[in-house]
């Protein structure tokens, strides 16, 4: 269950959603103060830092990329917890050359996040269950109830507890139900006719979440672009999990992150004409760069080779940032 993670002028919020194989229920992630991993308490730190006590696992996935190791973030998680970051030398999680290569991105410390980097984290959080919702929709017209299975899990089982607290502050319905319903509906009847009901019911209440949001704030070009560039940070980790010696190796997470830029060019969409007026030249960019991106995942059935190389896509998802950061100075 890979997922997440994640703003600029480093208030952005680096979030990775939440994918992976292990079907087991994360601990709550602590969102980063700058990009939405776990990082210190400091509110404003200008380096991502990762709670390894802590982060889903889709944050845990930004140290498999890093170092390479299949199946790290699982065996991250499996060795909680940690008195300090040095543990995971001293419980042979990595060894100390691996670590001093992830050591700056490493911590047991959790954030307090407020104000408008704690709407960013939300609505990232929410993005990222959008996600796989979008992805798990077309598994299923193509008749892959087995493959769109752990796409619903991963919002129950990760991203749910993760941001419960905020929905309980927000006066959300509860829906963890509802999403908990139709997994279990594609897990014991995946034909059944009721399928696409419960589908529905579990949509609405994610976009209802997102409704708590008031309007202003979900249509304000500022605020979107924040959340994309972290989707889009969490979409980049998925899929450099997904390639292995060239192949795409795990399809869960091209899957992963198919969905989650899905679910970013929809937002796009969404404040593109007001961005072409106020902001053309980043508009430009995004709108060029959010295209060549999407190329990347042809299907939702992944390709036994990548469209896009690795290195292709965080180029792209790098432009975007730029692009952002720019319009934010």
């Amino acid at each position: 269950m890979r997922f997440f993670q994640y703003f600029s002028v480093l208030l952005c919020l680096s979030v990775l959603t939440a994918c992976g194989n292990s079907k087991a229920v994360a601990p709550k992630e602590s969102p980063n103060a700058a990009m939405t991993a776990g990082m210190g308490k400091i509110e404003t730190s200008k380096t991502p830092k990762i709670n390894i006590n802590s982060a889903i696992l889709s944050e845990l996935d930004k140290f498999e990329a890093k170092l390479g190791i299949a199946g790290l973030s699982n065996r991250i998680q499996a060795e909680r917890p940690y008195g300090s970051p040095e543990d995971l030398v001293a419980k042979k999680v990595v060894t100390q050359e691996q670590f001093d290569q992830i050591k700056d991105m490493v911590s047991i410390e959790d954030v307090v996040l407020t104000g408008e980097v704690k709407d960013v984290d939300y609505m990232v959080k929410l993005g990222l269950m959008k996600g796989h919702m979008l992805v798990a929709k077309e598994l299923l017209d193509l008749k892959k109830p087995d493959q769109a299975e752990p796409h619903i899990g991963h919002p129950v089982e990760e991203i749910y507890v993760d941001v419960e607290d905020q929905l309980n502050e927000r006066n959300v319905k509860e829906f963890k139900t509802s999403l908990v319903n139709l997994q279990d509906l594609i897990k014991s009847t995946p034909n059944d006719p009721k399928l696409t009901a419960s589908y529905t019911a579990a949509m609405k209440g994610i976009d209802a979440a997102i409704q708590a949001l008031p309007e202003a704030q979900r249509q304000s070009p500022g605020f979107v672009v924040q959340v994309l560039d972290s989707l889009l940070q969490a979409a980049n980790t998925e899929y450099t999990a997904a390639i292995a010696n060239g192949k795409i190796s795990a399809a869960i997470e091209y899957q992963d992150s198919r969905g989650f830029v899905l679910y970013a060019n929809d937002l796009y969409k969404g404040v593109a004409s007001q961005m072409a007026k106020s902001n053309p030249e980043a508009h430009k960019v995004m709108e060029t760069k959010l295209s060549e991106l999407l190329k990347a995942w042809p299907s939702a059935i992944a390709p036994p080779t990548p469209v896009l190389t690795t290195q292709e896509v965080s180029k792209l998802v790098g432009d975007i940032q730029a692009a952002r950061q720019k319009m934010a100075a």
